[in-house]
């Protein structure tokens, strides 16, 4: 899908800066290159009295009177305190959540676990004729599509096409149906915002995703006055209705589009002025992601020379259940995904709410909190987000923080019932810096943006003592922002830090300056 810089699979570090070398035999951190760092140290705090000064002449302007702060930063190595301010408060994270996502998924689920998904068939073959139906089973993959293979969104169906072919069919009777019951079907996560759903950031979960659950819109300006020309991937797949309400304006004209989802439906609607020769490219939310992918997988049968009778299914709409075990169903083929830490690389760098609910409801699913008389937690369902925030809280706990106060929601942040505070974000920060295992520990910190090269602080950064060695996570809500993560003292020690404001009113940027003029100062502190 489309995403401002963002690439199908995990980008190249840049050359020279050895960020693999994260792990040392010490407790000490190498954050990036030593040529992007530590400049301008005349004014550089020198001990904990002229940093707190400093940072709470950052947090006195006048903008943020009726904001509120927390805020918690912690010397890694002697786990001494720099500065607090409402540490122990309730706070909403916004994204900052994915570091709670993350963390449990890697610690419990490990970097190296993968989702697998199997296509089953029904029936008999008879004359190349399959007298039975297609059924995808999934697993939770969130990156079917073209995350990690150059954006070719259906390389995979068509591999399921050829598979189908060697085994003589010509010709499918049944329907293409989709299984999606690893998870619940709850498609949204508690409290999200109704108007937010037509977009990609807001898309629906399901244990059986393509292409983010979202459809690729490419909008060019053509000549004046006429149309602008729209096209969608996958494949101008019928699963969508355009409504094309555009018109192509002149090419020093300026781009107001405007575009969603009717509510409950596909139908897309675009609609505004684009100018001659220019090209924009939006990504739009699908309803009914089992559904999705089924319909597309049944085209894609088709394009491949398939001939296929049936209809795309949700077996959410069936009455019967498969056996899958039974003598008439047999697997024909499998996907397995890119390893854990791969996933999360994208997750935290692209800060990408779908995966991040899916790997929530995975921890449920795979793992489901046993109740007291041995089995699952029978108020939980176990694909359900409640039931995987049950099962992190013992990661959560093990990290040291009070999950009596804890109160999750959702794994993204995009729920305004989370409610964390600062020291439960810098435990979990302490807990993953220090992680018994060297590849979950590695795969954390790895996945965390670097300010001024890349993921969500690409454009934060850019110049200055924190440039290429800042490692954090964002968080963005209407009134709402947070920055939490690492960054190495100029006297060497390294730094966690938990940067969050709520209710403030003035622009984000205001908010985001303040952080980053905080973050510098750790860079430069003496100590």
């Amino acid at each position: 899908m489309f995403i401002a810089s963002s690439p199908h699979r995990p980008p190249v570090q840049p050359a020279g800066c050895h960020i693999l070398a994260l792990l040392l035999a010490s407790t000490s951190l190498v954050f990036g290159c030593a040529s992007s760092r530590r400049a301008g140290l005349h004014d550089a705090p020198e001990n904990i009295q002229e940093l707190t000064a400093e940072i709470n002449r950052v947090l006195a302007d006048s903008a943020f009177v009726n904001a509120n702060w927390a805020v918690l930063i912690t010397n890694m190595d002697t786990q001494e305190i720099l500065y607090q301010r409402n540490a122990n408060k309730s706070f909403l994270p916004a994204s900052n959540a994915k570091i709670f996502t993350t963390a449990a998924g890697l610690d419990q689920l490990g970097p190296d676990y993968v989702y697998t998904t199997r296509a089953y068939l029904t029936g008999d073959i008879e004359n190349g004729i399959l007298q039975g139906d297609i059924i995808i089973r999934g697993a939770g993959d969130p990156v079917i599509g073209g995350r990690f293979n150059d954006g070719d969104v259906m390389e995979l169906f068509r591999e399921w096409a050829d598979s189908l072919a060697s085994l003589g069919i010509t010709r499918i009777r049944g329907d293409i149906i989709g299984d999606d019951n690893f998870f619940d079907d709850q498609p949204l996560g508690m409290a999200w915002s109704w108007d937010d759903e037509p977009f990609w950031y807001s898309a629906e979960i399901s244990a059986l995703s393509l292409n983010d659950n979202s459809i690729d819109f490419t909008i060019t300006g053509r000549q004046q006055g006429e149309p602008a020309r729209i096209v969608w991937s996958p494949a101008q797949t019928t699963y969508a209705s355009m409504t094309n309400h555009t018109q192509t304006v002149h090419a020093d004209s300026s781009r107001s589009l405007h575009y969603g989802r009717r509510r409950g439906t596909n139908q897309f609607e675009i609609d505004g002025v684009i100018p001659e020769g220019k090209t924009y490219q939006i990504s739009l939310s699908v309803f009914n992601p089992t559904l999705f992918f089924v319909h597309v997988l049944r085209e894609t049968l088709i394009q491949s020379g398939l001939s296929v009778e049936g209809r795309p299914v949700d077996m959410d709409s069936r009455s019967d259940s498969v056996d899958y075990s039974a003598a008439g169903v047999r697997q024909f083929a499998t996907h397995t995904s890119r390893p854990l830490e791969d996933i999360v690389y994208v997750l935290n760098k692209r800060s990408h709410n779908l995966y991040a609910e899916m790997l929530l409801k995975t921890l449920g699913s795979a793992n489901p909190v046993p109740n007291k008389n041995g089995g699952s937690r029978n108020d939980l369902d176990p694909g359900s987000a409640a039931m995987g925030i049950a099962r992190a809280m013992d990661t959560f706990a093990a990290a040291g923080a009070d999950t009596s106060r804890m109160h999750l929601r959702d794994g993204s942040g995009l729920s305004r019932m989370n409610y964390i505070t600062a020291e439960m974000t810098s435990s979990v920060l302490s807990y993953m810096w220090s992680h018994p295992d060297e590849r979950t520990r590695s795969a954390f910190l790895e996945s965390l943006p670097i300010g001024g090269l890349d993921g969500t602080l690409k454009f934060r950064f850019r110049t200055g003592p924190a440039t290429g060695v800042v490692r954090a996570k964002t968080g963005t809500l209407t009134g709402v922002s947070s920055l939490s993560g690492y960054v190495p003292s100029h006297g060497g020690s390294p730094i966690s830090f938990v940067l969050m404001c709520n209710q403030y009113t003035v622009p984000a940027s205001s908010v985001r300056r303040a952080q980053d003029a905080i973050v510098e100062l750790l860079a430069t502190y003496r100590k």
